[in-house]
């Protein structure tokens, strides 16, 4: 979550510039008799409000906010059917931390984890451990922690002079520095080189040693949709055990790719078939296709999560075995997650992630045919695709184009590759379940109306690059 702050320079709230405006008709039927006193914005009211007018306040306000169906930067489920939406009404009120008062809710939780280490080829799905989380970020940081607990228990007798170490391209998802800097590992990354926008198998092997704890691969980059060669990274990784004796674990951040290559690329070897693959994390709220926010983090057995990490909690007169950051939160998106598994199936999945990876490959494909880009990837892999303006273009570049296709409502990410490629600027478009070929075709329009105006330009016009998108890796 961002960190906020109060607004020390906000005008003072018993004046009137800081108070929100409150129109006469948000009060009771007789506007006049009904006038209701405007509430500060920084301190708490002092008298209620009717819930009417405090509905209206917030509602106002909250249409400020972009058109979550329009923003091509979230990787998030923004659609799901009304049915989910009333089971997820029902439930909102269940802590799903409380397995004992709500024995129901964590049943499905348990068949969730279940059906995910089918789909992910554990080898006895009975054996396999796994829980919900509140997204991706946490199940990472879950599964890391097990990864350094594995190798502190090996390396007892160095441990904690030793300073552990974890291996990984340059382009994962920030959760993984977090988890770095909250628990004191060395980030070992790989940079990009040249047209390899992801980590390299053999480079990420030369970087570890005795003190590394495991590598990540990551099954869907952000950056640009792609998949690291998660089973040539195991290959360079038995090589090295053959050649110096170390033992490096695999986990494999799934977070939108564990959702998508089961039911599209069944060939591609990448998950638990895999023997030095000992967790995988997955996002439900991404491709999934759940609201946020819900993840999963699943391992091959119990002898790899140590069971020094998991809680045994006498909780409201049962005992029970957690391991989680978070403790208290609803069982809404859980419940949501068994009922798009119920609803869908593997055909149903098939069918939904097909249509996306359809309408990325011809967006992609329209994008190309306006000569003033190059793409990146193609939707080909994940349903996303990065493409950056061709060599010939001078008059703008991705910042403007963000920025002008925000004007229009689509809210399009520009941003600039890490190490070594820093000098590549690119736009991503994610497509997900709910932008449908019609939306994409307007979209495709709209961009088309704007290029003629952009080649006019006498340069690109977007001095700050950090203002010019909200969308930061």
């Amino acid at each position: 979550m961002p960190l906020h702050r109060g607004d020390s320079e906000a005008p003072d709230d018993r004046g009137g510039a800081g108070r929100l405006a409150v129109n006469p008709f948000h009060g009771e039927a007789n506007p006049a008799a009904g006038m209701t006193e405007a509430p500060p914005r920084h301190r708490l009211p002092d008298a209620p409000l009717p819930p009417s007018t405090a509905y209206q306040l917030v509602h106002d306000e909250l249409m400020l906010d972009g058109n979550s169906r329009l923003n091509l930067a979230t990787f998030v489920t923004t659609w799901m059917e009304p049915q989910a939406g009333v089971l997820m009404a029902e439930c909102r009120d269940k802590n799903m931390i409380d397995k004992d008062e709500y024995p129901r809710t964590a049943e499905l939780e348990r068949r969730c984890v279940a059906m995910l280490a089918d789909l992910w080829h554990a080898p006895d799905p009975a054996a396999a451990v796994g829980c919900s989380t509140t997204g991706s970020s946490e199940a990472c940081m879950l599964a890391g922690m097990a990864l350094k607990r594995r190798w502190a228990r090996r390396n007892a007798d160095r441990y904690p002079g030793a300073r552990p170490n974890l291996v990984m391209g340059v382009n994962v998802q920030v959760c993984w520095e977090k988890f770095c800097a909250f628990w004191e590992v060395d980030a070992r990354q790989v940079p990009m080189e040249g047209e390899r926008f992801h980590l390299d198998p053999q480079a990420a092997a030369e970087l570890c040693d005795e003190n590394t704890i495991g590598a990540v691969g990551i099954l869907g980059s952000t950056f640009d949709g792609s998949y690291e060669p998660v089973e040539e990274l195991c290959a360079a990784l038995d090589a090295l055990q053959e050649r110096t004796g170390l033992d490096v674990p695999v986990h494999v951040d799934g977070a939108s790719g564990a959702m998508v290559a089961p039911f599209l690329d069944e060939d591609l070897v990448w998950d638990f078939r895999l023997p030095r693959v000992v967790s995988i994390n997955t996002s439900g709220h991404k491709y999934g296709l759940v609201y946020p926010g819900v993840g999963w983090a699943l391992w091959r057995d119990q002898e790899a999560l140590p069971e020094e990490l998991v809680f045994h909690v006498d909780y409201l007169g049962g005992d029970m075995p957690t391991f989680a950051l978070n403790f208290s939160r609803p069982g809404a998106q859980v419940v949501a997650q068994y009922y798009s598994f119920l609803r869908l199936g593997r055909e149903g999945y098939r069918a939904v992630q097909q249509a996306a990876r359809d309408v990325a490959g011809k967006v992609a494909g329209a994008v190309a045919e306006f000569g003033d880009f190059r793409l990146l990837t193609r939707g080909d892999e994940l349903p996303v695709f990065a493409f950056t303006t061709a060599p010939d273009v001078r008059a703008y570049d991705v910042f403007d184009v963000s920025r002008r296709l925000r004007e229009k409502g689509w809210l399009v990410p520009a941003y600039t590759f890490p190490p070594n490629r820093e000098d590549l600027s690119v736009l991503r478009v994610v497509c997900r379940n709910g932008f449908s070929a019609d939306l994409a075709e307007l979209f495709v329009e709209d961009l088309g109306r704007l290029l003629p105006e952009l080649r006019r330009q006498p340069h690109p016009l977007t001095r700050d690059r950090g203002a010019a998108t909200g969308f930061h890796h």
